[in-house]
């Protein structure tokens, strides 16, 4: 008879060789979205994901109705994970698109939840840009603060992980919130806008235009044709 604390009477592989083979294995067979999954949910803390799951439930149901900033904001946040390839975009393109529809003075900054201070923009991230005309060879990340937050009227999310880790770490703020993927169009159905930090050149040119677009639509809903 198996001891209790024979390896082989337990369900779980202890030997090293073995849980790699079976990680293996998992990473073979499953899908790879759902790898990326189960990745982002054990990067979260316990009450995160519990945050995390109720999110992503209700954009499956469809029971989370589009949320969009109101017309009256006049200070707007973009927020990313590392504020060197999406949010300083944002921020350039939303400063850019103001000069032509706003009437009055708007503010537009944009941070990192989990940035390094005084990190240059990516490569991919200044090389895509210029294709828009804008130049990010000057820009800095900056960190996400309780002040940034606290002087916003609109905080604009990219991802889900940026939309959790915003509502935990600032649940005062919840209800200025909001994913900037609401604005890319009824035939964006995606839900969210991906960091493209693993996704080469081409994908950071494809997140770019995504991002074109959100503000375009962004812009003239706040402030008019």
């Amino acid at each position: 008879m198996a001891s209790m604390t024979d390896p082989e009477s337990q369900g779980t592989p202890k030997h090293p060789d073995i849980r790699r083979a079976v990680r293996s294995s998992v990473t073979r067979i499953l899908p790879g979205s759902i790898l990326r999954e189960m990745r982002l949910y054990r990067s979260f803390s316990r009450a995160e994901r519990l945050l995390y799951l109720r999110i992503r439930l209700g954009n499956a149901l469809m029971m989370a109705k589009p949320r969009l900033a109101p017309i009256t904001a006049r200070s707007f946040l973009f927020v990313c994970f590392g504020n060197i390839m999406r949010s300083p975009m944002c921020e350039a393109l939303m400063n850019r698109a103001a000069t032509r529809y706003a009437r009055e003075a708007i503010r537009v900054t944009s941070a990192g939840l989990n940035a390094t201070p005084g990190k240059e923009a990516h490569p991919w991230a200044v090389t895509a840009a210029r294709e828009f005309r804008i130049s990010l060879e000057n820009h800095r990340a900056r960190r996400l603060t309780l002040a940034m937050v606290d002087e916003a009227d609109a905080i604009m999310a990219m991802d889900y992980q940026n939309q959790v880790q915003l509502i935990s770490r600032f649940p005062q703020a919840v209800d200025k919130i909001f994913m900037l993927s609401e604005y890319a169009g009824e035939d964006y159905h995606l839900g969210e806008i991906a960091d493209p930090y693993y996704l080469g050149q081409e994908g950071t040119r494809k997140c770019y235009r995504t991002l074109d677009r959100c503000i375009s639509n962004l812009v003239v809903r706040t402030f008019g044709d």
